[in-house]
């Protein structure tokens, strides 16, 4: 045997433990299986927030291996079982992203399987599914069938995509930009300004707009600004509304906003990120009237449809538009393209690699239909409302009536040190952690934030909420 042939067989020999066979997979999988079934028996019990913190250095990679016993254990103490509990109903802080069981299944498949799932040549079947799913919301939205779309990693990387379309559609570059004026709530995610930097339009001027009581845009002030800035010579280019802001739920007067973008030939941008997929109830469906009208939205399965973090999913009405920036052909593909396939996920964002992130979505519709997504969604507004009530009973005040499942509360003190009182407040609601809420400003009063979107978050929820809350009432009252 050649000296070659010998050191690729040394090598092979060494990488073998790569290729698990059959008994050790089945070892590994029902190891990992096993933690799972207890970290879901237990949920209901587990703490949604603690703040320990990691122990340092625990995570360092070495040579030396760890049996996968060793690694859950790992996985649970540090990992699990510090910060944010995001599988837990109790997390109704920040706008939670749901983990159903159904899409664990979609991802174990599609990491075993690998498929690449940019280009419809790699992986036809994975890319149909994509565009099954884009279908099936386009016909939620009522947007045409000939709008383009993206299954994103999340709202952040839909956004970006869209706001880049109305960058390019209206030739925003050069010496434009600082003329340029963009239209918004002073409510609207934040990564709406971080895609602005990262689209190199940092220095277009960003209107923020007058709000009513409900934390909505006031239509007629938008008018007012557009109007004010043409006389300035300047050139308004984007409004952005939001279908269900991370502050307060809010949902902007949609068909409003657009038909004063229609008349002034703004590219007309919709987040509906958090609060989209409520347009499957009947009850509030009224309240997204005008969202047909965006040239681009943006929403995530991974809230509204309750599935693990990491899918989003925009649409966007100009196919043009996004190819501009998106659409690049290398030599080494030239076996992959042809004019007769579908649209590639691969052409419409700037993700190159993309994993089957599809699946996560198709496999649990498939299993599960439509309905218990539905009446999950509307549980939770009834959940919102139902909270709201007890917060009431014990002596709390509640910010106006929600849009959906995002509210806010405060215990008033009537003096200049109430903001001090329910900052302490929500400390000692951290301390606890059974229940996990956050926190914002509202025109500069702090209140503490609700926000019920998980799937497993219950009627025992809020009622372990309420206890929770008069256990810290309790303590800070007694430390006073």
């Amino acid at each position: 045997m050649s000296q070659l042939k010998q050191q690729i067989l040394d090598l092979q020999t060494k990488s073998q433990s790569l290729e698990p066979n059959e008994a050790q997979r089945n070892t590994y999988l029902n190891k990992v299986n096993a933690y799972a079934n207890s970290f879901l028996s237990k949920i209901e019990s587990t703490k949604a927030f603690s703040s320990e913190k990691e122990t340092p250095h625990v995570f360092k990679v070495t040579d030396k291996t760890k049996s996968i016993e060793e690694i859950l254990e790992l996985y649970a103490n540090e990992v699990a079982a510090k910060g944010i509990n995001a599988a837990s109903g109790g997390h109704l802080g920040y706008i939670p992203g749901g983990g159903i069981y159904t899409s664990s299944l979609a991802d174990y498949l599609a990491d075993v399987t690998n498929e690449y799932v940019g280009m419809h040549y790699s992986c036809p079947g994975g890319v149909a599914i994509e565009h099954e799913l884009l279908n099936w919301m386009k016909s939620i939205f009522n947007f045409p069938e000939s709008a383009i779309g993206n299954l994103t990693s999340g709202g952040s990387i839909a956004n970006l995509i869209a706001l880049t379309a109305a960058r390019d559609k209206h030739g925003i570059k050069n010496a434009v930009i600082e003329k340029s004026v963009i239209y918004t709530s002073p409510q609207v995610h934040h990564c709406i300004q971080k895609a602005l930097r990262i689209i190199g339009l940092e220095d277009v001027q960003i209107r923020y707009l007058e709000l009513d009581a409900y934390s909505r845009i006031i239509a007629p002030d938008l008018e007012q600004k557009i109007e004010s800035d043409k006389k300035k010579g300047l050139n308004p280019f984007v409004v952005i509304a939001s279908a269900g802001t991370t502050d307060t739920g809010a949902i902007d007067p949609l068909q409003d906003i657009g038909n004063i973008a229609k008349e002034n030939n703004l590219w007309y941008h919709v987040d509906a990120a958090y609060g989209g997929f409520f347009i499957l109830i009947d009850k509030v469906k009224e309240r997204f009237k005008g969202i047909e009208m965006a040239d681009s939205l943006v929403i995530d399965p991974h809230k509204g449809l309750f599935l693990p973090y990491g899918l989003g999913a925009v649409l966007v009405k100009d196919k043009e538009a996004v190819y501009h920036s998106n659409h690049y052909r290398a030599n080494y593909m030239q076996d992959a393209i042809d004019d007769d396939m579908p649209v590639n996920p691969a052409d419409v964002s700037p993700e190159l690699t993309k994993h089957f992130r599809s699946l996560r979505m198709w496999l649990p519709l498939q299993l599960h239909g439509i309905e218990p997504f539905v009446a999950c969604l509307e549980e939770k507004l009834l959940l919102t409302h139902y909270f709201r009530e007890e917060l009431v009973k014990i002596g709390f005040k509640v910010g106006p009536e929600p849009d959906l499942s995002v509210s806010y509360f405060w215990y008033p003190t009537n003096d200049a040190n109430e903001n001090s009182f329910n900052e302490n407040l929500l400390k000692e609601l951290h301390n606890d952690g059974e229940i996990f809420l956050s926190s914002t400003l509202i025109n500069g009063k702090f209140v503490i934030r609700m926000a019920l979107l998980s799937f497993r978050t219950k009627l025992e929820t809020i009622d372990k909420a309420i206890a929770m809350i008069e256990r810290g009432l309790t303590k800070i009252n007694q430390s006073v």
